[in-house]
């Protein structure tokens, strides 16, 4: 993992760049560490430009670009969500927007949100963990029994998807594809045999996600869980990661929504295993790192817990949104 360095103190050098004084940018030889840790209070995403991936803050003075406000003041940031996290680099990215808010030659880093293209929340993460059957009546709705241990599974980097994006259903593989709101864990700090108590302090943030599903190949391939849930753009993610300071994830209402209708409308607290929970438990099987992604499972509504005369599967141009409260609204369209 790379590690810069750069003049101690980001809140010296975020006063000093407003004021002007600091002319020159900071470079990769300069051997004084960076304050290290989570960013707090922000709203943060990837933005799609140029081929690669921008980090952007959502203000009240529109979305906040984060390297070209760096650029202009001066200021060491990161540049995308992936370096942010992986590089604990939360203080260095709050001194910057202090000082982009505060700043007027930084106005022009501000664009509007509707101008962007959305990245994926994170775009490399080492481990995507996933949860099952993780809600009392979503376990109910299809027959199962409530699981006395979390039910782990996986998705690749290959899944990931954004807000805004397409799915194109491998059709000539599947047909019964189905949808699967949930809130979304972004690790910020390393976590091994982690314990409750301390488990939520290693979480950055939270997002919405959608465990897109091909139903016929979780269950009719011989019990393929992986399979059915990790073709490629299976795992939309977005549009914002929400610092965890600002966020109860165990107290957020979440829906999903099919061309308008209203299909899945639950809260988090009916998680059968909350969020400390999950993640010390994974944390005892596999080192959690900053930057890995952990879905923890939907709630009732499902087309799978239908009855079989009704379970109408999802197809091309099917426009599916998701939202969660507080992190915002996801959509993708099927194609």
């Amino acid at each position: 993992m790379k590690r810069r360095t750069v003049l101690k103190g980001a809140g010296a050098v975020a006063a000093i760049a407003v004021s002007g004084g600091l002319t020159t940018g900071l470079s990769e030889a300069e051997t004084v560490r960076r304050a290290r840790g989570l960013a707090h209070g922000l709203t943060v995403l990837n933005i799609r430009r140029n081929g690669t991936y921008a980090l952007g803050v959502k203000t009240d003075k529109g979305i906040l670009m984060v390297p070209d406000a760096a650029k202009t003041l001066h200021m060491y940031a990161p540049t995308d969500i992936d370096d942010l996290l992986q590089n604990q680099d939360g203080p260095s990215l709050n001194a910057l927007v202090d000082a982009a808010l505060k700043s007027g030659p930084a106005s022009s880093a501000f664009v509007k949100e509707e101008g962007i293209a959305y990245g994926p929340v994170v775009t490399r993460p080492e481990k995507i963990v996933c949860i099952g059957l993780n809600y009392r009546r979503h376990a109910q709705e299809t027959g199962q029994p409530v699981p006395k241990k979390p039910i782990l599974f996986n998705k690749y980097n290959t899944a990931l998807n954004h807000h805004n994006g397409t799915v194109k259903l491998p059709v000539d593989l599947a047909t019964k594809f189905d949808y699967e709101v949930e809130l979304v864990m972004v690790m910020g700090k390393e976590a091994r045999n982690v314990s409750e108590a301390d488990a939520l302090s290693c979480v950055a943030g939270y997002c919405t996600g959608n465990d897109f599903t091909a139903r016929d190949l979780q269950y009719e391939t011989g019990g393929q869980w992986m399979i059915g849930k990790t073709p490629d753009q299976f795992a939309p993610l977005g549009p914002y990661l929400v610092t965890a300071d600002q966020i109860d994830p165990d107290s957020l209402k979440l829906e999903t929504r099919v061309n308008g209708e209203t299909r899945q409308s639950s809260n988090t607290s009916d998680m059968v295993f909350n969020s400390k929970q999950l993640i010390s438990y994974v944390s005892h099987y596999v080192t959690l790192k900053p930057g890995d992604i952990i879905f923890t499972g939907t709630p009732e509504g499902v087309i799978q817990g239908k009855p079989k005369d009704k379970q109408v599967w999802l197809k091309p141009g099917d426009k599916i949104a998701c939202s969660l409260e507080k992190l915002g609204e996801l959509k993708f369209e099927l194609v």
